[in-house]
């Protein structure tokens, strides 16, 4: 398979995969499924983020990355307009980690596709 932006990028897409999916269980994991909010908030993102994720894998389209990046700065900023920044440290930096990982990627792969490598022959 040739080198392409797509194949460089293609870890970002798993990477995504694993953090939708540590968003779904971190929840339980960190002990806020009873915090409505900050859970249910955990659950759709990291759901969205996850199809998102898997849907790149399949076929990769770069509004996916836009949304993924939207998805990652409302993680970040969260906490606080949904007024769970409070819970405890551990809940709060897990949202504002992962939703700059989640940005992070999606700015990365959104640089990679729109200034891909130059191959020489």
């Amino acid at each position: 398979m040739p080198y392409t932006a797509r194949n460089r990028s293609f870890w970002q897409d798993w990477s995504n995969l694993a953090l939708g999916a540590w968003l779904i269980i971190s929840p339980w994991l960190l002990g806020f499924a009873a915090a409505f909010a900050a859970a249910w908030n955990a659950w759709l993102v990291g759901a969205a983020v996850g199809i998102l994720a898997i849907w790149a894998i399949v076929q990769f389209a770069t509004w996916q990355e836009w949304v993924n990046l939207v998805l990652g700065l409302w993680l970040i900023v969260s906490p606080w307009i949904l007024g769970f920044a409070a819970i405890s440290p551990g809940v709060y930096w897990n949202f504002v980690v992962v939703g700059v990982l989640i940005a992070g990627l999606a700015a990365w792969n959104l640089a990679a596709h729109r200034h891909p490598p130059q191959v020489t022959a």
